[in-house]
């Protein structure tokens, strides 16, 4: 029988090695995680103080708005600024304009973004892999270089100050189309060849087959979609003439700064009111949108 000494390895020597090291490792553990929701907390704190001050802001006098030193609260609570917003400026038909050019810009967008992205991501042809790189190239040009040659596009359609203008023109993006060729990538095949099995044809397997799956990617292009076209200021800058006819919202809120002044108390409450549809749509389809980026290959994996 060996008489030798056993050597244990460096972390059972001590007999309470492993032991020795865990409540360091616990504390190191908890210090990252005080770090990490502290610094989650201080940025929630810095994108959030602007949005608050806005809101509070929004139910003060006008005077009180910009005053210096600024204070959260005025001296009273003002909801008249709310109903004032439709007398002061055609609030109303900023409103109307922005759900209809939202509205339909998103259809158009589904539309043509799930179609394409089925041509590239599902169907077999020349050039294909060529021609969509050079379609995602477009995604580095800059909406402001694009502005004039797209004002020129329309006067030659006879577009100007007209609903086609603020929907076509921004609807063949090459975002859309991505977004739904990586979905439709991620479709099992044997899906497809099952189809075909029963005799389905491209157009009948794209749309009784993969567009059916497409929800989540759908609800997640509709709302980039929406807030895009809801937020746009540039475009419909240039390609409306009449703004009280089909200025968007905003153009309305630009209208509360005039050489007079800024009505900064209807101008904060007006923006309160276009966030509303917004809000409630985010919230509305947010279970859609982290399983639509959870899919489509825009959360990072």
């Amino acid at each position: 029988m060996s008489t030798d000494p056993v050597v244990l390895p460096a972390g059972h020597a001590a007999g309470g090695g492993r032991r020795g090291r865990g409540p360091g490792r616990e504390e190191n553990r908890r210090f990252g995680a005080v770090i990490a929701y502290a610094t989650v907390l201080i940025a929630a704190v810095v994108f959030a103080a602007p949005l608050v001050y806005a809101v509070f802001s929004a139910f003060k006098p006008s005077r009180e708005v910009m005053q210096t030193p600024p204070s959260l609260f005025g001296s009273e609570f003002r909801w008249e600024n709310f109903t004032e917003v439709f007398t002061y400026a055609p609030f109303t038909t900023y409103i109307t304009n922005s759900f209809f050019v939202s509205i339909a810009g998103v259809l158009v967008v589904l539309v043509v973004s799930a179609t394409a992205g089925y041509a590239f991501g599902r169907l077999r042809w020349p050039g294909r892999d060529i021609v969509f790189v050079l379609f995602l190239g477009t995604l580095m040009v800059p909406q402001e270089v694009l502005v004039i040659p797209m004002f020129v596009l329309m006067q030659w359609f006879g577009w100007v100050d007209t609903y086609q203008a603020l929907v076509f023109p921004w609807a063949f993006t090459a975002f859309g189309t991505f977004l739904m060729r990586q979905f439709f990538r991620g479709i099992p095949y044997e899906l497809e060849e099952a189809a075909r099995v029963d005799g389905a044809g491209p157009l009948r397997t794209f749309l009784q087959v993969i567009l059916p799956l497409a929800g989540p990617a759908l609800a997640v292009l509709a709302v980039f979609t929406f807030l895009n076209y809801w937020n746009s200021y540039l475009w419909p800058l240039i390609a409306v003439n009449d703004y009280a006819v089909r200025g968007t919202l905003p153009i309305g809120l630009a209208s509360f700064s005039t050489q007079n002044g800024t009505r900064w108390d209807l101008q904060m409450a007006a923006s309160i009111i276009s966030m509303i549809p917004t809000v409630i749509l985010v919230i509305a389809l947010q279970k859609h949108l982290v399983r639509g980026i959870a899919t489509s290959g825009l959360g990072g994996r």
